[in-house]
């Protein structure tokens, strides 16, 4: 079937965080357009409506395990999509990604050991790192033209100190939109790995890719050494069903297993996933990839409309190239705003609420992060407000 994603969806009322926390009161009854929070306002693979329906005619909602069928369906979409082989028995239900990583910091390390980070990265991977009581090193990315690579010296010197334990890849990168390279991935994996640290690898955005860019999960590069690898995934950004909690840890270590069921399933008792995640997931993983199919190219479309008009209407501002994700990394330094003034310009002056490049790391300043995962009526709505209130602030 062919969806329409210019049609627009109203979240409104919904509970929505992304409409209902803009920064501002009333701020979606005043009009302005939200393009923060990564989820989407698209419509959602008729599949998944289908499995939650049928799913709810039940009449019962009791404790569900995440059980076989929803393993092989998971390791099924691994095999087709990477070409990347999952035991069932090494897959492991979080709610989320960011809780995940929190249980992973305290298995993984002691209060006061460093966990290395690049940035500017999802702001989340920093609060949990400082929030559990450890120290943040971070290995910057280098920006070149407006497009990121790593620092593999800088991160060959942090890796070597024997304080720093683990390492946060961030892969699809989340907010500047690199899909590493094979060799790049190689070169991380092969520092990390022989100073001993333990690689979490993220890599929720991992089926969101522009045309022609392919991902390869970090621990397929390393077969000898993937117990030192854990590998977060989900469905929930690929077929926005964030708001049905149900993530995937990959690991392959028995020992590491071992402290996570204490710790997840003892002592947090978080092993049972909800009902109507566990019929969603299967459903997209079984069922979703025509509808992933169009919305690739229709996310395509909004960057190449982004993109366009930037060069346009913007020319000084600078869009990184997108090679994965649906969130656009934007340059607006030229403008000259100080730390934490462009996103509440573009709330207050635009009617639009954006990411503050800063939340992202000291890199970030002077950037925006735009979800372009919505109908491209409202993006070229945002983007013509967003021009029109930096000419009033450059004519002033």
């Amino acid at each position: 079937m062919s969806y329409d994603f210019d049609r627009p969806v109203d979240r409104r009322g919904t509970g929505s965080i992304k409409w209902e926390r803009m920064g501002a009161p009333g701020a979606a009854e005043r009009g302005v357009i939200p393009l923060w929070v990564a989820d989407m306002d698209l419509p959602s693979a008729a599949p998944i409506l289908e499995a939650l329906r049928a799913r709810l005619e039940k009449d019962a909602f009791g404790y569900t395990e995440y059980g076989e069928e929803l393993r092989e369906a998971a390791r099924s979409w691994y095999r087709r999509r990477f070409g990347w082989e999952v035991a069932s028995g090494d897959i492991f239900y979080s709610p989320g990604i960011v809780p995940a990583l929190g249980f992973l910091i305290d298995i993984l390390t002691e209060p006061g050991d460093g966990v290395i980070v690049q940035r500017p990265v999802y702001h989340p991977f920093a609060n949990m790192i400082e929030g559990h009581g450890r120290r943040l090193v971070d290995n910057a990315l280098v920006e070149e033209d407006g497009r990121y690579r790593m620092d593999l010296d800088d991160l060959r010197a942090k890796a070597a100190d024997p304080r720093n334990k683990l390492v946060i890849l961030c892969s699809p990168h989340n907010p500047v939109g690199r899909v590493w390279a094979e060799e790049e991935l190689r070169a991380f994996g092969r520092i990390c790995l022989d100073a001993g640290l333990v690689v979490l690898s993220d890599e929720i955005h991992h089926d969101i890719l522009r045309r022609g860019v392919a991902h390869r999960p970090l621990e397929a590069l390393f077969p000898e050494e993937r117990p030192r690898i854990v590998t977060m995934t989900a469905p929930s950004k690929t077929f926005n069903i964030a708001g049905l909690q149900l993530s995937n840890v990959v690991i392959r270590d028995p020992e590491i297993q071992k402290r996570w069921k204490e710790l997840v399933h003892g002592r947090l008792g978080l092993e049972l996933p909800n009902a109507f995640a566990v019929a969603a997931a299967r459903a997209a993983w079984e069922s979703g990839e025509a509808w992933l199919e169009e919305l690739k190219a229709y996310l395509d479309g909004n960057f190449a409309y982004l993109a366009g008009f930037l060069e346009k209407r913007l020319p000084r501002a600078r869009l990184s190239p997108a090679e994965g994700t649906y969130l656009a990394w934007v340059d607006f330094r030229a403008w000259g705003f100080r730390r934490g003034e462009l996103a509440a310009f573009a709330l207050e002056e635009a009617r639009v609420c954006v990411n503050d490049g800063a939340i992202f790391g000291p890199q970030g300043e002077g950037f925006l992060r735009l979800n372009l995962a919505c109908p491209r009526t409202a993006l070229a709505e945002a983007l013509e407000r967003l021009a029109a209130a930096l000419e009033r602030r450059r004519a002033t």
